[in-house]
């Protein structure tokens, strides 16, 4: 994430379990905004001066009406936007509750109910 520090506008962070913001406002430029998605409560733990000397914005909304996902989206497909997600299959939920868990998640799970077996 080295490469990265001062290069981005926003992050919209949907993580919905404590984790440390510190790496995410470094990422930020000046007048950046952390956007969360995902409640938590625990209370959040920050550099205060990281985030008044940067200008910085950390701010959060849970999904009010329609026309907000409605513009966040065309906003995404705008700017050629993508999510990096990891793709499971519903026989896999199991090990994504245990990855969980662990901490052991790198992008948010989807879950691929289409291409899952089911019992009938």
């Amino acid at each position: 994430m080295q490469e990265a520090v001062d290069s981005l506008d926003y992050i919209i962070n949907t993580v919905p379990v404590f984790h440390p913001l510190k790496p995410y406002l470094s990422l930020l430029k000046l007048n950046g905004k952390l956007i969360l998605m995902g409640a938590i409560n625990t209370p959040l733990q920050f550099v205060s001066p990281m985030v008044m000397l940067g200008r910085k914005t950390i701010t959060g909304s849970f999904i009010g009406s329609m026309k907000e996902p409605e513009e966040m989206l065309e906003f995404w497909r705008e700017k050629g936007l993508k999510s990096m997600i990891e793709m499971v299959k519903m026989d896999y939920v199991n090990i994504v509750l245990q990855r969980l868990e662990k901490n052991d998640v790198r992008y948010r799970f989807v879950i691929n109910v289409a291409g899952s077996k089911f019992d009938q």
